[in-house]
């Protein structure tokens, strides 16, 4: 990481939105972009006033509403279905409590919750509370990959709790963050921008492609 801090700045962590909220973005981020799931979070909003009305809601209303999206059928039961049950376990929506548990049972309670995948939980417990959970969405999952701190057949699944035990807990806000920019603006796919990355001199990819071309 020291390599990319020249790069892309200094990292702090700060609180990117409540962990319900957050919560709610992610499952309408899970493929699509971050701007499409923003745009969806709006519309949900603005259609209910607040996340207890979507709670209550029918799943096909909750549906059209964030339809532009994409995946809205499958993302509606998901985001009531969430809702419903921190409702039901909890009385209000309100995730504060996880801050206060160790990593690995607070995790558990998220990957209860139906559609809530170990990025998902990851990104709630990172953003929102600034633990050290490791979330793995495409471009570190390619990055690492091609780094070679994971080997070529590991999955993004697989690669949370793999990378997560690698990165010291202090660290791992700012690796993902590193990670997912250095994968949007140089070590791209399908093309790497290896002729302008610092890290070619130590990764595997890099030092082959230079020596190809």
């Amino acid at each position: 990481m020291g390599r990319l801090e020249p790069l892309y700045g200094p990292l702090r962590w700060n609180p990117r939105r409540e962990p319900v909220p957050e919560l709610i973005v992610t499952i309408l981020s899970q493929h699509t972009s971050d701007l499409n799931a923003e745009r969806a979070y709006e519309k949900l909003i603005s259609a209910f006033g607040s996340l207890e009305a979507v709670a209550r809601a029918d799943e096909s209303v909750i549906a059209e509403a964030i339809r532009n999206g994409g995946l809205a059928n499958q993302k509606a039961p998901r985001i009531k279905g969430a809702l419903t049950r921190i409702l039901e376990q909890r009385g209000a929506l309100d995730l504060a409590f996880l801050e206060g548990m160790p990593l690995k049972e607070a995790k558990a309670w998220l990957l209860a919750m139906p559609g809530v995948g170990k990025k998902t939980a990851a990104i709630v417990l990172c953003f929102s509370f600034g633990m050290p959970a490791m979330a793995v969405d495409t471009h570190v999952h390619r990055v690492a990959k091609r780094l070679g701190l994971i080997g070529p057949r590991v999955t993004a699944d697989q690669a949370h709790d793999l990378l997560e035990a690698m990165v010291p807990p202090e660290d791992v806000y700012r690796f993902h963050v590193y990670l997912i920019t250095h994968g949007r603006r140089v070590c791209k796919a399908p093309r790497p921008r290896c002729e302008v990355c610092p890290l070619a001199g130590v990764c595997p990819t890099g030092l082959e492609l230079l020596k190809v071309s």
